[in-house]
């Protein structure tokens, strides 16, 4: 007599702070499992329909969008076929595939999934990485009762009966690299700046401003500048081949980077935040201005624990991101202190507590 297997979907997306951990909890329960299948559910305008095929995971794709109450009546009307069409492709999804569990982890395609799969009956999670979770998974949590959050501060406005701060999901060569190191004193005072994936013409201005206005640190510093692809050549030809900063448009090996680091100055995804976190590089976080502000509460969480800082765009303060930086590079026992703060605050093997949550509740 055959086994059943176990199948498993995983909804969401959209951007790598969503995407990376969900592949993260795929790669766990495929190492329990090796029988399990698991499927994608993303949109179109994702990063996941790049991102999830090459990591070798099967990709359906359904309508959804943001349901933006400030925008106009003929968008949102839109957007609202977009989504009602996408929870009638995620019912023909889940009578065809026959998940036994459906997990959303934010995004777009999340939503619709999970609200089909409730009404057919499926066991489901939500995963929420932000400090301040989003108003569809507030929504969504009053009828899921299994949360996994990467910060305790979200616990509060989350309804789900169970609620598990497990932490991040983090890549699982990053989580190996994290398992063997160890804080060490770097060669010289070593900055990673990135803006996201697109890169932030802001971030790359207080940036560079800085390093070109303080001559006094060239000998001292090494900067890696991740610009974007649009601000590229600007900013390379305003460094004018400065040689303590290496600008690239997009850094493939972010972890060889962080093990360089000693300051990270970058938006405040989640994350950013959290790998930043792992390696005990201290972040300094500009968050992203948004109507829902989750950027700016996922740093004052770093804050709170004393393991970063955050400085608002609107009130940007050069003279205050100078002292900052001054404080990080001549203030050993501050910086190590902080970075003792920030690896306490990423548990590892998250991915792991996730697969065997649900692949027990599948049994259950």
């Amino acid at each position: 007599m055959s086994v059943k297997k176990n199948k498993i979907i995983i909804a969401g997306g959209g951007t790598g702070g969503h995407i990376y951990p969900a592949i993260s909890i795929a790669e766990a329960i495929l190492k329990k499992d090796p029988t399990a299948e698991i499927l994608f559910i993303g949109t179109p305008v994702g990063m996941e329909s790049r991102i999830v095929p090459k990591a070798g995971y099967q990709l359906k794709l359904i309508q959804s969008g943001k349901l933006n109450i400030k925008g106009q009546p003929l968008a949102k009307l839109q957007t609202l076929l977009k989504v009602s069409f996408g929870i009638l492709q995620s019912f023909w999804i889940i009578l065809t595939y026959r998940p036994q569990f459906v997990l959303g982890v934010g995004g777009y395609a999340s939503a619709p999934m999970l609200l089909a799969a409730i009404l057919c009956g499926r066991k489901t999670a939500l995963w929420e990485g932000n400090a301040h979770p989003g108003m569809a998974n507030r929504v969504l949590s009053k009828f899921i009762s299994k949360a996994y959050l990467v910060f305790n501060e979200a616990k509060k406005a989350m309804s789900s009966k169970q609620k598990n701060v497990w932490g991040m999901p983090l890549r699982s060569e990053i989580e190996r690299i994290c398992e063997t190191s160890s804080i060490n004193a770097h060669p010289v005072f070593t900055i990673i700046c990135t803006g996201g994936s697109q890169g932030s013409q802001f971030l790359n201005d207080r940036l560079s401003d800085l390093i070109l206005q303080n001559p006094q640190w060239h000998n001292q510093i090494k900067v890696f500048h991740q610009t974007g692809v649009l601000d590229f050549n600007r900013i390379k030809n305003k460094y004018a081949g400065l040689a303590c900063v290496e600008v690239m448009d997009y850094i493939y090996d972010m972890p060889s980077y962080y093990q360089q680091a000693d300051m990270h100055f970058c938006r405040g995804g989640v994350g950013s935040i959290i790998e930043t976190a792992a390696f005990g590089v201290v972040p300094v976080v500009v968050p992203l201005p948004a109507a829902d502000n989750h950027q700016q509460h996922n740093a004052e969480a770093i804050v709170h624990a004393d393991a970063g800082y955050m400085l608002l765009q609107k009130e940007f303060d050069q003279a205050q991101f100078k002292k900052i930086v001054t404080e990080l590079m001549q203030n050993s026992l501050l910086k190590s202190k902080m970075s003792k703060n920030l690896k306490q605050l990423v548990p590892l093997k998250a991915s792991h507590k996730i697969a065997n949550d649900i692949l027990e509740s599948i049994q259950s």
